[in-house]
């Protein structure tokens, strides 16, 4: 018996082609399509083709028959962004070329795009500069009186650290949230990971590091020295808790868990974020993602009274400092899109001091570190926001400087920090988000801003570093800025410009293992993986001329 074959109807397919880019590439082409169309245009004439204009409604009568619609594809080379032809937005190279539809990515304001933004020439631009003339206000009068002369009026000269002295590659397990310095040994670094570890770096002895996987289930945020015990650090994570270990023997203790019971459902889960501590108290002060103000009892290692509403309830806040001279001057900030200034003598629910409006979620907030007369707040609307006093006019900042810290998914947030060494408490460092075309490699720099100005004092790169640094501190001693960019931590130190240029580099860089590939695992964020490895080839492949890295491997340490 002759098997049976089934007729299946196909939808019809309709092609569009771009004409500028199916273009022939020569006369010869051209020539044989119109000599195809004059016969065809015979055929028609003589009614040869007739057989197939049957076929054709046939098969499109049986497609509308069938509810199968005309499928057309396109080849036309359209917007990523916009989906509009015209023209393109992406990467070319190693500069990114954005949407011309679409507002400037780095100042928000349409008219224009980031490769000509007036913002990214110059820093300072629309930036007014700090005034210079004295007031007669009775809190200004006073604060010249007791603080203004420990503050020199003449600049000193900035000391940028611009070359990287030596790094740990793929330190931690997760990408690096946060950094802190050791209060009295000045080459001990604190660093914490996604993943809740806590790693502690002896950068002077490169190879001397320990990683503790066991302080936290999740998120390290923020980390604080205990100032009577330096042995002793505190931490709060994403878990809810908060963490005192001890940096000898790796053993912590939980003063503080929000979340006894576990894991209940997002709506009850309590996440800690902001975190300072009041040395003159003995207090550890935590916020969670509820808007909820915490305090844990140093002495006691308990919570000590109930939670106060500082922000909107529902919304997280992001940062705490308590200010240097008056530790019972509290700033916090948070998603609610304000920074508040608190008096702890009697803190409780809607008695901020005074609420510092922005456009979008704050980062951090940060009093000045020597007067803590200042304030520099960071927020996701690309501005660096600056009070000059806050005995002064606090309605609006006294400057806004624009700078690219929006950052998408999978990168911790950036925070500009003051520098603890400037005297004139004006220099400043943040990471930068939109990258930099450096002799065709795409480089992201950590930017020095002078905040009294608004001006770009430095911008440092490593041709081998094409990773994000979101993650910055500043030595409070030492002209040494530590880095977290993904799983790696760089020490970098100034250039010293009287070294011939003959003399053998001594920076060194340790690899602490190859990155686990994680199989039948379908959602797994291994970006910062990806971002290691990168770091790796560029270090085997260097594609500028650059002074070489000494490159050692060792095992990494885990206290689990």
């Amino acid at each position: 018996m002759a098997p049976v074959t089934r007729r299946t109807s196909f939808p019809k397919v309709v092609i569009e082609r771009d004409s500028d880019s199916e273009q022939s590439s020569s006369d010869e082409e051209q020539e044989e399509d119109e000599t195809l169309e004059e016969e065809q245009e015979q055929e028609e004439e003589n009614g040869v083709i007739e057989n197939a204009k049957i076929e054709k409604l046939e098969v499109g009568f049986d497609a509308n028959r069938k509810g199968k619609q005309p499928i057309t594809l396109t080849l036309r080379k359209v917007c990523k962004v916009c989906k509009k032809p015209g023209h393109e937005a992406g990467f070319k190279g190693a500069t990114y070329i954005d949407c011309p539809m679409k507002p400037c990515f780095l100042c928000k304001i349409p008219g224009h795009t980031t490769l000509n933004c007036p913002h990214r020439v110059t820093t300072e631009h629309g930036v007014v500069p700090a005034p210079r003339r004295k007031t007669s206000k009775p809190l200004e009068y006073v604060f010249e009186r007791q603080l203004r002369h420990a503050i020199p009026t003449i600049k000193p000269k900035y000391m940028i650290p611009d070359q990287v002295n030596c790094a740990v590659i793929r330190y931690h397990s997760r990408r690096v949230t946060t950094l802190e310095f050791h209060p009295t040994k000045n080459n001990i670094l604190l660093s914490g990971d996604k993943k809740g570890q806590l790693g502690v770096w002896d950068f002077e002895k490169v190879h001397e590091k320990v990683v503790y996987g066991n302080i936290h289930s999740c998120i390290v945020n923020n980390m604080r020295f205990n100032p009577t015990n330096d042995c002793m650090v505190y931490s709060a994570s994403s878990d809810g808790t908060v963490s005192c270990t001890d940096l000898e023997t790796g053993i912590s203790s939980s003063p503080m868990n929000l979340n006894p019971d576990g894991w209940q459902g997002p709506n009850t889960w309590k996440m800690l974020y902001g975190m300072d501590i009041n040395y003159e108290k003995g207090l550890v002060l935590v916020a969670d993602s509820f808007g909820f103000l915490h305090l844990v009892d140093m002495r006691s290692n308990h919570r000590n009274g109930d939670a106060v509403l500082i922000h909107k309830k529902g919304s997280k806040v992001t940062g705490i400092h308590c200010n240097p001279i008056q530790p019972d001057i509290l700033l916090t900030c948070g998603n609610d899109h304000y920074a508040r200034i608190w008096d702890m003598r009697r803190l409780e629910a809607g008695s901020s001091l005074c609420s510092l409006e922005h456009k979008r979620v704050v980062n951090s907030a940060y009093f000045s570190p020597i007067s803590g007369n200042k304030i520099l707040t960071t927020s996701q609307d690309n501005r660096l926001r600056i009070w000059d006093s806050i005995f002064g006019n606090m309605e609006s900042p006294s400057r806004e400087i624009v700078h690219s810290h929006d950052f998408n998914r999978h990168l911790t947030p950036f925070k500009a920090e003051w520098d603890p060494k400037d005297p004139s408490e004006s220099l400043a460092v943040v990471g930068r988000y939109i990258s930099e075309n450096f002799n065709g490699t795409a480089l992201h720099p950590i930017d020095f801003i002078d905040t009294s100005t608004g001006q770009l004092v430095a911008e440092v790169m490593d041709p081998n570093i094409t990773t994000i640094s979101p993650v910055n501190k500043l030595h409070p001693r030492d002209d040494i800025l530590a880095t977290g960019s993904s799983r790696s931590l760089f020490i970098w130190k100034p250039k010293e410009r009287s070294e011939p240029v003959e003399e053998k580099d001594e920076r060194k860089i340790v690899v602490c293992g190859k990155a686990e590939k994680k199989r039948g695992r379908k959602k797994v964020d291994n970006s910062d993986e990806s971002d290691d490895d990168g770091f790796i080839s560029k270090l085997k492949k260097p594609k500028l001329k650059q002074t070489e890295w000494k490159l050692s491997r060792c095992s990494k340490k885990d206290n689990r």
